[in-house]
């Protein structure tokens, strides 16, 4: 008995192998890709994103809300901002516009150089339940136009409202020690780094914290339990040099503050007196 394939099986039987061969090339050129930027290139994110981008523009939009929205927010996780307005767009179009979009649509305006038109929109969540979203969004569109008395403002409402966010309160502390309030950036740079440990930026802005306030070695040693490359400690460095200006530019403003060490609520007396540095720096080794 012999057996024969006709030309119509032969195609059914090809046409699985030559998918297999172009999702074995698909993956050996994101390997290729990877192998790149082990080596230094810094190709390997830059293709895989754009693959993404592709690959996102081509796929159809999930049939709930819920996992719409969840693409957009991992479409931004993965640095996608202007491929997430255009699903936003397209979202609000299908589904109408929420406090959700509104915030993914601020946090992806401000990620694309678009300030006004971010800070517009998270002016829309001031009296939704994300507002405390909306302060911190607008108090980092303040902090990078360099008005952190109003950054301090906006993000101090917003660690009201979510007095346990970390990220929120380190970016308080952060703007309070650049606009010169040394001993005010404690208390919620404190609060931080003891809620999130491990949080490199937070761990960081404690850091930045020590040197301004007159802490040099312990800062130091921070630095090196974090192993910070050098760029960074540069980063801190000069950050704390504009603390000093903007704190002595408090001082003229305000002549009857007390200076540095002169009494209990002076800034390295808070340190010294409330927050050993030995104690610190060995909850950041835990």
């Amino acid at each position: 008995m012999t057996h024969s394939l006709s030309i119509e099986s032969l195609t059914r039987l090809r046409r699985p192998t030559q998918r297999c061969v172009a999702a074995l090339a698909t993956l050996a050129l994101l390997g290729a890709c990877a192998s790149k930027d082990l080596n230094g290139y810094g190709v390997g994110p830059q293709a895989e994103r754009a693959a993404m981008a592709q690959q996102a523009n081509r796929d159809p939009a999930p049939d709930t809300p819920g996992m719409y929205l969840g693409l957009i927010d991992q479409m931004q996780s993965q640095g996608l901002y202007f491929a997430s307005l255009a699903h936003i767009d397209a979202y609000d179009k299908q589904y109408g516009a929420s406090p959700d979009t509104i915030l993914l649509r601020a946090d992806a305006l401000r990620m694309t150089g678009q300030p006004e038109a971010a800070a517009s929109a998270y002016g829309q969540l001031l009296k939704t339940p994300l507002a405390a979203r909306g302060h911190r969004g607008l108090g980092l569109i303040a902090g990078g136009a360099g008005d952190f008395a109003r950054a301090a403002q906006e993000l101090d409402q917003a660690a009201q409202l979510t007095p346990t966010d970390a990220v929120t309160l380190s970016d308080l502390g952060y703007a309070r020690l650049r606009n010169g309030d040394v001993n005010g950036a404690r208390v919620p740079l404190m609060k931080a780094v003891e809620l999130d440990q491990k949080n490199t930026k937070i761990v960081s802005n404690v850091a930045l914290y020590l040197l301004a306030s007159g802490e040099p070695a312990q800062a130091l040693a921070v630095m090196n339990q974090l192993k910070l490359t050098p760029d960074v400690r540069a980063a801190i460095r000069g950050d704390a040099a504009k603390v000093a200006a903007a704190e002595r530019g408090q001082a003229r403003a305000q002549p009857s503050r007390p200076t540095l060490g002169q009494s209990s609520a002076g800034t390295v007396a808070s340190v010294q007196g409330v927050e050993p540095a030995p104690r610190l720096l060995q909850r950041f080794a835990q």
